[in-house]
């Protein structure tokens, strides 16, 4: 039972869709008919709002990191559960129709609750790549496959198989982008058109 709480819960908390409850409040629109039709951070940068962007990361990134650290608090031991759940509920929202966003921030936040190492080493990750690249979706995807790793080798083991699951979660649904760095034809940030 303990189990299934802490599941139901993060996945709840992590199904808030800030991207879209900002948007609709600041009068930029509907995110969900705006470019990709995500309600990510990266989606919300198309508006051509950039503090509304960062907003957006920075939420996403703290209802990932709440929903472990509330669990931790409560129901000790169930915390990878509680990853899981939250990088589920903002992919798949219930409230959305199960259309959500492809978990990039919100992997981070649960990365940086779930042990630090870990989390800097995603953020390091995706940074790197991002600023080097200037592609958000293979800085995304790089961090996501990195995370499992670093919990490897810093000794956070016991959370790899649920990172992993989640890397695996991140990268199909990215596979639009996949195919379009494929073809050489994935936007960069900051390019016109």
């Amino acid at each position: 039972m303990d189990a299934l709480i802490a599941l139901v819960a993060a996945y709840l908390l992590g199904s808030v869709p800030f991207g879209l409850i900002l948007t609709r409040l600041t009068g930029a629109g509907d995110l969900r008919a705006i470019g990709s039709g995500n309600i990510g951070a990266t989606n919300v940068l198309r508006t051509g709002r950039r503090g509304l962007a960062a907003a957006t990361l920075l939420l996403d990134m703290a209802k990932g990191a709440a929903a472990v650290l509330i669990v931790r608090a409560y129901l000790p031991g169930f915390e990878a559960l509680a990853a899981a759940g939250a990088v589920l509920g903002h992919c798949y929202p219930v409230w959305l129709r199960f259309h959500g966003g492809k978990g990039v921030a919100t992997l981070m936040g649960v990365s940086l609750a779930l042990a630090w190492p870990i989390g800097l080493t995603y953020a390091l990750v995706w940074l790197a790549v991002l600023f080097g690249t200037r592609v958000s979706s293979l800085g995304g995807m790089s961090a996501a496959v990195a995370a499992p790793l670093a919990a490897v080798v810093t000794g956070y083991a016991n959370y790899a198989p649920v990172l992993a699951g989640l890397a695996v979660l991140v990268l199909w649904l990215h596979r639009a982008n996949i195919g379009r760095l494929r073809a050489g034809t994935e936007p960069r940030i900051g390019a016109k058109g």
